[in-house]
């Protein structure tokens, strides 16, 4: 029997030992526009591409506010992000009203990938097809969690998702070792030289494009954007030019579908 014979539901195991339906949802992470999370000893930070569905539409936001200590960048289906991130909220509300306290990070990281690991087990659901990096600082300091549609969530200090993040993933592999000691700019920095790894030859980041968020101890979560960008920006052409992706950009995601992030 062929790979159809196995991806009718999520419930349906191949002889391979494979949930197919989950594989289209991490594709559909992988055609999302890029973003970066990186963290420092005292900030995390995510930076993010903005996709513009057309020529006469505005750029899709991707950076989504969660509670004061906490953001997200997505990955996939703006629409499934958009349900997520509201129940987010809704934990960050209740744990304040409730406990009186901000909501721990690796908490609503776990409960998150609870609520999408559901959709893969029950019949008649469909896994999300988003991915979320979540950016925030509690009690215990910076944190960086990669939750995958998959149910899968992962603490990092620095990781890249969505269309050719395997070339902005090879820039912070080499580098990630320095960003514990690295100031708040420099972090920001880091994250636009990867993120400028995953364009395409002709594109480069301008202040439309893209977005930054980041959070620290005593910094509530701020994203920066339009003219805001423009002086990391600056401290970013005055670097050598990027390879512009390469061979490793060509094996991940060359032709990315029209996703809604």
């Amino acid at each position: 029997m062929n790979r159809n014979s196995y991806d009718s539901d999520i419930t349906t195991w191949s002889p391979q030992g494979r949930l197919h339906q989950i594989e289209y949802a991490m594709e559909a992470v992988k055609q999302g526009s890029a973003a970066v999370g990186l963290r420092s000893n005292t900030h995390a930070v995510l930076v993010a591409l903005n996709r513009q569905s057309g020529d006469l539409a505005s750029y899709q936001k991707k950076l989504i506010r969660i509670d004061n200590h906490m953001g997200i960048a997505i990955a996939g289906l703006t629409s499934d992000a958009r349900v997520l991130s509201t129940y987010m909220r809704g934990e960050a509300m209740r744990s304040r009203m409730v406990f009186n306290r901000a909501l721990p990070v690796q908490r609503i990281a776990a409960s998150l990938g609870d609520k999408a690991q559901v959709n893969t087990q029950r019949y008649g659901r469909r896994p999300y097809g988003v991915g979320l990096l979540i950016a925030g600082f509690d009690e215990a300091g910076p944190h960086l969690y990669e939750v995958a549609p998959s149910g899968n969530y992962f603490d990092y200090y620095a990781i890249s998702i969505g269309a050719r993040s395997q070339s902005a993933k090879t820039y912070l592999e080499k580098y990630f070792e320095a960003f514990a000691e690295t100031s708040l700019d420099e972090l920001i920095v880091h994250g636009l030289r990867a993120l400028r790894d995953t364009l395409q030859q002709d594109k480069e980041l301008n202040v439309t494009n893209c977005s930054i968020g980041f959070v620290g101890k005593d910094e509530k979560w701020t994203v920066v954007e339009g003219d805001g960008l423009q002086r990391f920006l600056d401290t970013l052409n005055a670097d050598a030019p990027a390879a512009g992706g390469g061979d490793a950009a060509a094996a991940d995601d060359a032709a990315p579908m029209e996703t809604d992030a």
